[in-house]
């Protein structure tokens, strides 16, 4: 009996046919990818969890975000154990929204998976065929059919981290041959931007302020995203070093100065 394959699905028929999927689905020393998939598509068909069969792409958008971050983590942290649990949570997150697709007749995993392969393949010419000058962000933009650098920064995703979409268009547009910022410019734009933002700053000139200084970030090469990241990190510390002291005071937070309070 077949009730479920990789790339495509068959639903349960009965509730007999239920319990043989979850005869064969309990109890295994070791389950691959096929047992996943198999899962995956179970609990969301009509014998399934009543949670996962009324989840959309959208309603589980923010669960995929925060398991794509906590796969970072534990990428940073080199930590082996968690890495494996939340690249499979990453893992089921795909598998889940390639089912609601199979289930909904637009394309498969099967299709996904030809897709990611032909897009691997063409754009590494120096592997799978002739030798070629071109970049990868040549063939990139070539099978996407840009043919302008301004389409090419149009691409980059809106819905990436603001200092991550800036530092990508910077990128992006200096690769064009275009000196964005002269040398001592670019301070000079953040130094004029702090000005602006004197008094009760706008968004433009917030954001204007918060764009020189990934520019900043480019040109030193230093990743803007680490860097705050960094800074939330120091602030942390700060903080609970001065809420120690002022337990130890007998005072509370209003009480002490944030300015006087250096990292621990």
């Amino acid at each position: 009996m077949q009730n479920f394959s990789v790339f495509g699905h068959k639903s349960s028929k009965n509730t007999c046919e239920s319990v043989k999927v979850m005869i064969n689905l309990i109890g295994k020393d070791h389950y691959g990818m096929e047992d996943l998939i198999a899962i995956t598509h179970f609990l969301r068909g009509p014998d399934g969890c009543p949670w996962d069969q009324v989840q959309t792409h959208q309603s589980i958008r923010r669960n995929f975000l925060e398991e794509v971050y906590e796969c970072c983590e534990a990428l940073d942290t080199d930590d082996e154990a968690l890495m494996k649990e939340e690249l499979g949570d990453v893992l089921l997150q795909v598998l889940f929204h390639a089912d609601i697709e199979a289930d909904r007749g637009r394309f498969t995993l099967d299709d996904i998976c030809d897709g990611v392969c032909k897009k691997l393949i063409f754009r590494h010419p120096n592997v799978f065929g002739d030798a070629t000058d071109q970049t990868w962000e040549d063939r990139k933009a070539l099978e996407k059919g840009q043919k302008t650098h301004a389409q090419t920064l149009d691409a980059v995703s809106r819905f990436l981290p603001s200092l991550w979409r800036a530092e990508k268009l910077i990128g992006k547009a200096e690769k064009t041959g275009l000196q964005l910022y002269g040398e001592g410019e670019i301070r000079s734009q953040l130094e004029q931007a702090v000005t602006d933002c004197a008094g009760t700053p706008g968004e433009e000139t917030l954001g204007d302020l918060l764009f020189a200084a990934v520019a900043l970030a480019a040109k030193s090469e230093l990743d803007p995203e680490m860097a705050l990241h960094a800074a939330c990190e120091r602030f942390i510390r700060r903080f609970s070093a001065l809420e120690k002291r002022a337990a130890s005071q007998g005072c509370s937070l209003k009480d002490c100065s944030w300015k006087e309070q250096t990292e621990p």
